[in-house]
């Protein structure tokens, strides 16, 4: 049995710990196991925890459903992934509600060089399942990874199309990974597997309710670089993903439709209140996010003998040995706060020794 993993388990169905808290005691203690084992008072201490979260991990038992969770994971080939892994989505280590451990089934990089993900309506339009197609196929020679959330409508249609135009595509479950929801997508599923995977924070057993899909929209949101919205009511649940990816710093981007469609009544609002901008095609995004940059920008001559400090030099050998990076990496690979990493992105710039592109992707001048 797999101790680490067991504890880890066990942290995620402690009652009243969610996945803020469940990364504030990693933080304390680096290993889930240290958390179990410390006094109670030391819990107690911990700013965020207090006395009833304290007593909820020490009053702990269940770890047998933990032990039969670890035998699923190992029995079907699921690759468990905590916040602490070097294969967790590090673009999702900037989000503070992200969880604390996934369920992951699939070969798709979840740390690809670029992910996008694109969500829309259950019932969904011919405009939208044309636009849709034709925005992946598009894609096809970018090596883009498509994320969304295998319901009907618009979700399939990406999921159907990345597949066919050969480029890996996750989608997001609200569900354990021992039931596929719904259904009828079940011979689909398995095919993304193959070409792409199926990624969870629900454990086995768990079921479609209605209250994990705004919950599985965090996950969608802050996995991307860019989300897309293609068609949405007014109220539809692809502008709660929108709001997430909002408050994550994500590029937002929505698909625009007639004013008198109910299909493009939540596109057209996020456009008109600036929470989207306005895209048509696959070369917008390409554009927008620089992933295709045809005419080099010419150097500009950077000011000589300038003194840099040891995070500028840091986050410069960090660029010039990847050529390029979103932000989101530079923190994660400096191990610098965000305050400081932002400080000294900002002390660069202003020198031209790098420049920011869309996509928040930094570059060398």
């Amino acid at each position: 049995m797999n101790n680490d993993l067991l504890y880890q388990i066990a942290l995620t169905q402690v009652p009243h710990i969610g996945d803020v808290h469940a990364k504030i005691l990693i933080n304390a203690f680096q290993h889930a196991q240290a958390v179990f084992e410390a006094p109670q008072h030391h819990l107690e201490r911990i700013e965020g925890i207090g006395t009833i979260r304290a007593n909820s991990i020490k009053r702990f038992k269940d770890f047998d459903i933990c032990e039969a969770e670890i035998k699923f994971i190992e029995k079907n080939k699921i690759a468990p992934l905590f916040v602490t892994s070097e294969k967790y989505p590090k673009r999702l280590l900037h989000c503070i509600d992200s969880p604390a451990l996934l369920y992951y089934k699939g070969n798709a990089d979840l740390n690809a060089n670029k992910i996008i993900s694109i969500v829309g309506t259950r019932n969904h339009s011919e405009y939208g399942k044309i636009i849709c197609e034709q925005f992946i196929e598009d894609l096809k020679n970018h090596s883009v990874t498509i994320v969304s959330g295998l319901a009907f409508g618009i979700d399939s249609i990406a999921h159907k199309s990345a597949l066919k135009n050969n480029l890996p595509t996750v989608a997001i479950l609200a569900h354990g990974l021992d039931k596929m929801y719904p259904p009828q997508n079940k011979l689909l599923a398995n095919q993304m597997i193959e070409q792409g995977g199926l990624l969870t924070d629900f454990k086995s057993g768990s079921s479609p309710d209605k209250q994990n899909f705004p919950k599985r929209n965090r996950i969608t949101a802050g996995l991307c670089d860019a989300l897309i919205v293609i068609e949405s009511s007014a109220s539809g649940g692809s502008l709660i993903t929108a709001e997430h990816a909002n408050g994550y710093n994500k590029d937002v981007f929505a698909v625009p439709g007639k004013i008198t469609d109910s299909k493009s009544e939540g596109c057209n609002m996020l456009i008109k209140n600036n929470k989207a901008a306005l895209i048509s095609n696959a070369k917008d995004l390409i554009q927008m996010m620089n992933w295709e940059d045809i005419h080099p920008t010419p150097k500009i001559q950077r000011q000589l003998f300038i003194e840099l400090t040891p995070s500028e030099k840091k986050i410069i050998q960090l660029i010039e040995a990847a050529g390029q990076m979103h932000i989101d990496d530079l923190v994660f690979k400096s191990g610098f706060s965000n305050s400081v990493t932002a400080g000294a992105l900002l002390s660069l710039e202003m020198n031209n020794i790098i420049r920011l592109y869309p996509g928040k992707i930094y570059k060398i001048l």
